[in-house]
Formats: structure tokens, C-alpha cells, sequence
């Protein structure tokens, strides 16, 4: 099974594109190291304040793979002060 976590970000203190990239690459280097998933920016890349990340488990478990994710999303929320959560959605394949 797949599992799929999609966050919509909000960036509010962001001027341009060159500082939301500053703040976002460092969010996605450390989701990466700390829970070892993959992590890429899927949406939004032209707008300065908004940005959409998708992060993705692979296990055979699906009950593993949700609980995992939403952990994933609690701890951006608790731990990454550069912006705020506006939308977040799991979806299991």
C-alpha cells in the first residue's frame, strides 16, 4: 500500500518566490531525514505565500501507513513555525 499525505501550506511572511523556497526546502529536508519518506512541492510553485507538499509511505500495512502520516502532520504543525497548515489530506492506495 501506498499512503499519501497532502498539506496545502500557508507562508504569510514570505516576499518572494526565492524566500519561500528558502523556507520550504529546509521543511522537506528534515521531513525526509526525521521519518524517512518521500517529499516533493506538488502545487502552487508560483504563488509566494501558498505552497502545496505531498509526502508518501510505502508499507503493507494500511493502519501503519495512516498512522504515520498523520504524525508527519502533527509535527508540522507543532514544530514548523514559518508557516501554518491550511488544509491536509491522507489518502491510502
Amino acid at each position: 500500500m501506498i499512503g499519501v499525505l497532502t498539506i496545502h501550506l500557508h507562508l504569510p511572511a514570505c516576499t518572494s518566490l526565492k524566500e519561500k523556497r528558502g523556507r520550504i526546502l529546509p521543511l522537506m529536508a528534515r521531513l525526509r531525514r526525521k521519518f524517512n519518506l518521500s517529499v516533493s512541492e506538488m502545487g502552487l510553485q508560483d504563488q509566494w505565500q501558498e505552497a502545496v507538499i505531498s509526502c508518501a509511505m510505502v508499507s503493507n500495512q494500511g493502519p501503519h501507513l495512516q498512522s504515520g502520516l498523520q504524525t508527519v502532520s502533527r509535527w508540522i504543525e507543532g514544530n514548523w513555525p514559518d508557516g501554518m497548515v491550511v488544509d491536509q489530506r491522507i489518502e491510502l492506495i
